[in-house]
């Protein structure tokens, strides 16, 4: 259960990084409605992960990594913004350093 409100934290704060995109430089002020419930929504649920007793390195890292690479992919897919191959090669990076945090916390 801990995996699932650590995945809704990482679509929250997705979400809300859409939003403040899509409210123009803050031009469309009624977009910081939807930003800032997705913002509280995601930090709520990360404090309950960490409060359940996940390792803050791990729960950060991946919320982090995840945030990124789905913001970076959706930011493309519905903004037309830039997502190069070297782009792509370091989302990848950053996915694998998580995993190798990931790793390095299950074997202690």
């Amino acid at each position: 259960m801990t995996w699932v409100l650590l995945v809704g934290a990482i679509i929250a704060e997705v979400t809300g990084t859409l939003c403040l995109k899509a409210s123009d430089g803050l031009a469309r002020r009624w977009w910081l409605i939807p930003t800032g419930v997705g913002y509280l929504v995601a930090f709520g649920l990360l404090a309950v992960v960490l409060d359940r007793g996940m390792a803050v390195g791990v729960a950060y890292g991946v919320w982090a990594a995840c945030g990124v690479a789905l913001t970076a992919l959706l930011g493309r897919a519905i903004f037309k913004d830039p997502l190069t191959p070297r782009m792509g090669f370091g989302i990848a990076l950053i996915v694998a350093g998580v995993l190798v945090i990931e790793l390095g916390a299950s074997a202690t």
